[in-house]
């Protein structure tokens, strides 16, 4: 069972989330270690990652998923293609 949610919105629920509202991060190709502070959603606009659980699990993220990151989680991106999402913490 995985720590990390993925569904898939549709526009509306994006607008009432006010993902616009939300702050921008980009990566190119890369692979990099992570922890997560605070729990955090994210909806990846662009791009395609690998996230590697600190437990071995491995969960894809592409474009149009909104991810939940629990708090306190540690992973590993694997970045595949050039990655732009916005984000929050709950």
């Amino acid at each position: 069972m995985s720590k990390i949610k993925i569904t898939h919105p549709s526009q509306e629920e994006l607008e009432k989330l006010n993902v616009k509202a939300w702050s921008p991060w980009s990566s190119d190709v890369s692979t990099f270690d992570w922890e997560y502070p605070e729990e955090e959603i994210c909806y990846i606009q662009e791009g395609f990652v690998t996230i590697e659980t600190e437990d071995g699990e491995q969960v894809d993220i592409q474009k149009g998923d909104l991810v939940t990151f629990p708090k306190g989680m540690k992973c590993t991106w694997h970045v595949k293609e050039k990655v732009r999402k916005v984000y929050t913490f709950q």
